[in-house]
C-alpha cells in the first residue's frame, strides 16, 4: 500500500463497496447470460476494479469519460444507474442507452459518459477531441479515456498520443494493461511490453501503476488529475492488472492455463484490499456482510426492473438515426444586386470564413490548411485571419484528427474537418462510420456530432489510380450521413452555412474540376437549402441525372441534344443522402426516360440505386428501361486520353440519351 493517501474506515468502505459492487453485478451479469436472457458479446470486468473505483472516484461531475467495450465497472463507479445498466444488459427501453447499445455501448449524458466503443482504440481519438474541445473553450474539465494494452497496436493509439502532446489536451489516458489482447499475450503481439514508453515517447507525462492495487491506482489517479488542471496537459497511466474471466462470454481461454489465472486471483484487487483493511482493523467482518447484503439487494431490485420493463416498439425502429429535433430552415439571403466574379474555389473560403464570423465555436482542421494554405489553395489567407487554434494544421493522421473533431462536436464546438482528398478519407473511414455516424443511434439520441467533414474528389487532373477515385456513392450508402456534392458557385458557398447548422455528421464532397470554374455569384449569397435537388434545366423528353463534376457535362449534353429537337431536364442531385425522390420521381413523371450521370464506378454505384428507386417508384410510368452513364470499371488510368475515356464525357451522355429515346 502506498502511504499518499490518508485512509479512514469511510474511504475504506467507499472504495471496498465499489468494488464489489461490480464484481457481483458482473457475476448476475454472467449467469444472466447463461440463461440467454443477455446477449451478444459481454465482456466482463472481473479483475480490473480497482483501476474503474481508484480513477473515477477522483473526477468531478463535468469531467468526461471515454470507455471500452468492457465498460460496466466504469459506468457502475461513475454514478450510472444500475437499474439502467441492467436493463440496457437486457436491450429493453429503459436502458441507458434506450436498448440500442448493449452490453459494450453503455451511454449516459448527465454523467458525461461517451460510452464504450467496439473498436478497439476507436475512443481514443474521440476522446481527444472532447478534451480538445474543452481546452478551446477553456471549461477546466478533463476527459478521462479508459483502453485496454490491445489498443496500443492501432495506429489511432499513436494518433491520438501525438496530437494530445502536440495540442496539449487536458486528457487522462488510462491503459488497463490486462496482458491479453483477446487471445494474443502482450509479448507476443509487442515488441516494446513497457506501455507507458510508448505514451513517454510522444513527451506525455506517464507512469506505471500495479492496476490491482486500489490505493496505488487512486494515488496516481489524484498526482495524473492534479497535474492536468494545473497544466491542461495530457497525462498516461498505465495500470497493470489481470482480467479472471475469459476475453468474452465466447471465449474458451485456450490460450492461458487455469494456474495462471489462480495466481492472479490470489493478488486479486479486492482480496487483497479487503484483507489488508481488515488486517488494519478498519473494517470488520461485518461491515463486509453488510455491504454485500445492500448491493444483493440493489442488484436484484436491477433485474427485477430490466425483467418487467418494455422492449423499444418496431415503430421506433428508424428512429435516432439522426436528429428528430431539425433546425428551422435558414431563410434564403434577399438577393443584393451586386454580383462579383469568383471562382468555385473562393466560393468555399468564403464559406468557411463567414462560418467563423459568424461562429467563434467553429474551426478548421486538415492536413497543410494552415501555413500552406490548403492542397487546393481554398485555406489560403484563413490562418493569418484567424490564427492557429481555429486553423489546425494536423499531422498526416486521418483517422486521429477526424476522430479528434467528432470528440470536438460531441462536447459541443462546430468543427470542419478538411480530408485532402476522398481516397485519404478511407484512412479515416472507421472514425466517421463507426462513431460519427452511429454515436446517435447507440446513445439513443443523447449524443450527436454536428461535424461537418469536407474533401476533393473525382478524376480529371492526371492523378492516376490512388488520387482519382468518386467514393461519395460508398458513403451515401452509410445511414447517420448527410451527403453534400455542391456543384454550383452558390452551393458551394452555401451549403457549408446550414451543414454547419445541421446536429449531424454533413460530408461535403468538392470535385477537383471544378475549383477553378469561375462565375458571377450574388455579393451576399447566404445559406442554401440541403435537402432538396435542383432542376438545373426544364425539359419535357428525358431526365437527366446527375451531381458534381459531372453537372457541366451533363448540362453539355442538354446542348448538344437541343440541337437534335430533344428537350432534357437535368436534376442536380446536390444531396446524395438523403435523395430527394420527389423531384426525381416527379421529373421520371414527366418525361418518362431517365439517364443518370454517376463518376463512381457503375456497380454498386449511386446510379444503381437512383435506377432502382426510379423502377421501385415509377415503373409504370416509363417508356423505357433507366440509362447510366458512369466510371468504366478500371482504376483511373494516368494518360490523359484513357483517363477521358474512363470517366462521363458529353458524347457518352449523349448517345446514351438517344439510345433511352430510340434514337441510337
Amino acid at each position: 500500500m502506498t502511504s499518499k493517501i490518508r485512509l479512514s474506515r469511510e474511504h475504506v468502505l467507499d472504495l471496498l463497496g465499489a468494488m464489489l459492487r461490480v464484481r457481483k453485478f458482473e457475476d448476475k451479469c454472467a449467469e444472466l447470460y447463461t440463461q440467454e436472457k443477455i446477449r451478444g458479446f459481454l465482456h466482463l470486468y472481473d479483475g480490473e476494479e480497482a483501476i474503474a473505483a481508484g480513477v473515477i472516484r477522483n473526477l468531478t461531475p463535468e469531467d468526461r469519460i471515454v470507455a471500452t467495450y468492457r465498460e460496466h465497472g466504469h459506468a457502475l463507479i461513475r454514478g450510472v444507474s444500475m437499474k439502467a445498466v441492467m436493463a440496457e444488459m437486457y436491450g429493453k427501453v429503459t436502458g441507458c442507452s434506450g436498448g440500442r447499445g448493449g452490453s459494450m455501448h453503455l451511454f449516459d449524458k448527465a454523467a458525461n459518459f461517451y460510452g464504450g466503443n467496439a473498436i478497439v482504440g476507436g475512443g481514443l481519438p474521440l476522446a481527444g477531441g472532447l478534451a480538445l474541445g474543452d481546452r478551446m473553450q477553456d471549461t477546466g474539465a478533463v476527459t478521462a479515456c479508459f483502453f485496454g494494452e490491445g489498443a496500443v497496436a492501432e495506429g489511432e493509439f499513436h494518433e491520438t498520443m501525438n496530437l494530445a502532446q502536440l495540442w496539449q489536451v487536458p486528457a487522462l489516458f488510462i491503459c488497463e494493461n490486462n496482458g491479453y489482447a483477446m487471445g494474443t499475450a502482450l509479448d507476443r503481439s509487442e515488441s516494446q511490453t513497457d506501455i507507458h514508453q510508448k505514451a513517454a515517447s510522444y513527451g506525455i507525462p506517464s507512469e506505471v501503476v500495479d492496476g490491482n492495487d486500489v490505493v496505488a491506482v487512486e494515488a496516481a489517479a489524484r498526482r495524473a488529475l492534479a497535474a492536468i488542471r494545473e497544466t491542461a496537459h495530457p497525462y498516461f497511466l498505465e495500470c497493470r492488472t489481470y482480467r479472471f474471466r475469459a476475453h468474452s462470454m465466447f471465449d474458451a481461454q485456450l490460450y492461458r492455463d487455469k494456474a495462471e489465472i489462480e495466481v492472479w486471483r490470489k493478488r486479486g484487487p479486492i482480496l487483497r484490499f479487503q484483507t489488508w483493511a481488515m488486517g488494519a482493523g478498519l473494517i470488520h467482518d461485518t461491515d463486509v456482510a453488510d455491504l454485500e447484503t445492500r448491493i444483493d439487494a440493489e442488484i436484484s431490485d436491477a433485474v427485477d426492473f430490466a425483467e418487467k420493463s418494455d422492449w423499444e416498439p418496431l415503430t421506433d425502429l428508424t428512429r435516432h438515426v439522426t436528429a428528430e429535433d431539425r433546425p428551422e430552415p435558414l431563410a434564403p439571403s434577399v438577393p443584393s444586386g451586386e454580383t462579383v466574379e469568383m471562382t468555385y474555389r473562393e466560393a468555399v473560403k468564403q464559406g468557411i470564413r463567414d462560418a467563423m464570423i459568424r461562429d467563434d465555436g467553429v474551426f478548421l482542421m486538415g492536413e497543410d490548411v494552415g501555413a500552406y494554405g490548403g492542397c487546393y489553395a481554398v485555406s489560403k489567407g484563413l490562418m493569418a485571419e484567424f490564427g492557429e487554434d481555429r486553423i489546425r494544421d494536423t499531422p498526416l493522421s486521418e483517422s486521429g484528427f477526424t476522430g479528434f473533431g467528432i470528440g470536438a462536436a460531441a462536447m459541443g464546438m462546430r468543427p470542419i474537418v478538411e480530408l485532402m482528398t476522398v481516397n485519404f478519407s478511407l484512412l479515416a473511414l472507421d472514425q466517421i462510420m463507426n462513431t460519427a455516424a452511429t454515436i446517435r443511434h447507440m446513445s439513443s439520441g443523447q449524443f450527436g456530432v454536428p461535424l461537418v467533414i469536407r474533401m476533393a474528389t473525382g478524376a480529371g487532373k492526371q492523378l492516376a489510380a490512388q488520387h482519382s477515385h468518386s467514393l461519395e456513392g460508398w458513403y451515401a450508402h452509410i445511414p447517420g450521413l448527410r451527403v453534400l456534392a455542391p456543384a454550383t458557385l452558390e452551393d458551394a458557398r452555401g451549403m457549408l452555412w446550414t451543414a454547419l447548422a445541421d446536429p449531424d455528421p454533413v460530408l461535403i464532397f468538392e470535385n477537383v474540376m471544378l475549383y477553378n470554374m469561375t462565375g458571377d455569384i450574388d455579393a451576399k449569397a447566404g445559406p442554401v437549402d440541403i435537402d432538396s435537388a435542383a432542376i438545373r434545366r426544364p425539359g419535357k423528353d428525358v431526365s437527366l441525372i446527375t451531381y458534381g463534376g459531372s453537372l457541366y457535362k451533363t448540362l453539355d449534353a442538354a446542348e448538344e441534344l437541343a440541337k437534335d429537337g430533344i428537350e432534357a431536364e437535368v436534376i442536380d442531385l446536390r444531396v446524395l443522402r438523403p435523395l430527394d425522390d420527389a423531384t426525381i420521381i416527379a421529373s421520371v413523371a414527366r418525361t418518362r426516360r431517365a439517364v443518370i450521370v454517376d463518376e463512381g464506378w457503375r456497380s454498386g454505384s449511386l446510379s444503381a440505386e437512383i435506377a432502382a428507386r426510379i423502377h421501385e417508384q415509377a415503373f409504370w410510368r416509363m417508356d423505357a428501361p433507366v440509362g447510366r452513364v458512369c466510371a468504366e470499371e478500371v482504376p483511373i488510368p494516368y494518360p490523359k486520353h484513357l483517363e477521358d475515356a474512363s470517366i462521363p464525357q458529353v458524347p457518352g451522355i449523349v448517345a446514351a440519351v438517344k439510345s433511352a429515346l430510340g434514337k441510337g
